[in-house]
């Protein structure tokens, strides 16, 4: 079996007065609501799952840009957990917030421009105030996550031609239609970018999904997103509790799909482009 980091959980606490919750745009998604999973939870799924490390992602409609129930899990568990901090990088302050969530030990930034309670893609991801943090997370060495549709694409080439060496992440692989099959024409744009080797993919049950239905079989859409990016810029992440599944069942769906990969290829995506992305994961003891 091999080792397994989980890039894209979140948590959610059941303590509302300690952790208020301020989602972005001021409304709280249905998930977040229904599935509150505290990091104590967590860790009892992954464990029951076989998750080694987690590099959990910033609930964003449910704390918006306070990342402290997010910094705590992190404290409270170094040696499984690393975080992904979300901010407003249109704020005045943005890169001194940034600092701030670093010194919290949180390792990755998360930028929120579209999702489940804001379902069009937010124009102000290119913004030119933006490029102060974009300088700053390519000076300091931050890998970046972007949450976005396939039409916020030509807004992040602006972006990464600008800041080539900001190691960018596409949530859910930016939610590529996926059903018209192979050569994946709907998918252009998600494609467009396997020539620019800082754009990195967060695969999820979202992907697998979508690749399964109308002409596309999950295991050509798998062959050509490899052969396409290369596994070392692929990693997956479980979406828990968003995707409405046990965790045993999300890993589950995950080796199913990876299964007609080569077992290089398989062991890259489950845990080496997370080690690449975050290094810091290297140095985690992990499960014992």
């Amino acid at each position: 079996m091999p080792k397994i980091i989980d890039i894209h959980p979140h948590v959610i606490s059941p303590d509302t007065a300690t952790y208020p919750l301020t989602p972005l745009g001021g409304k709280q998604s249905n998930w977040s609501q229904s599935h509150q999973v505290s990091y104590e939870d967590l860790i009892a799924r992954m464990d029951e799952a076989g998750i080694d490390k987690a590099v959990v992602v910033q609930a964003s409609t449910a704390y918006g840009h306070n990342n402290s129930y997010l910094a705590d899990a992190v404290a409270a568990h170094p040696e499984r957990f690393t975080g992904m901090f979300s901010a407003d990088l249109l704020a005045d302050d943005a890169i001194e917030k940034i600092k701030y969530w670093q010194s919290r030990n949180l390792t990755g930034m998360r930028i929120f421009s579209t999702g489940s309670t804001m379902p069009t893609q937010q124009p102000w991801l290119a913004d030119e105030r933006s490029h102060k943090a974009w300088q700053y997370a390519s000076d300091a060495g931050i890998p970046v996550a972007v949450q976005m549709q396939p039409e916020g694409i030509p807004l992040l080439k602006n972006l990464i031609g600008k800041f080539p060496n900001v190691r960018v992440i596409l949530d859910h692989l930016a939610r590529p239609v996926l059903e018209d099959g192979a050569p994946y024409a709907l998918a252009s744009e998600l494609f467009s970018l396997a020539d620019r080797p800082n754009v990195y993919l967060k695969l999820t049950l979202r992907n697998i999904e979508a690749a399964a239905q109308g002409k596309s079989t999950v295991e050509t859409f798998m062959a050509q997103l490899v052969g396409r990016f290369g596994a070392n810029r692929i990693a997956w992440g479980s979406n828990f509790p968003a995707a409405d599944r046990p965790m045993p069942d999300l890993v589950a769906a995950a080796r199913t799909a990876f299964a007609t990969l080569k077992v290089e290829d398989r062991e890259m995506i489950f845990s080496g482009t997370a080690e690449i992305l975050f290094p810091v994961l290297k140095t985690m003891r992990g499960r014992q």
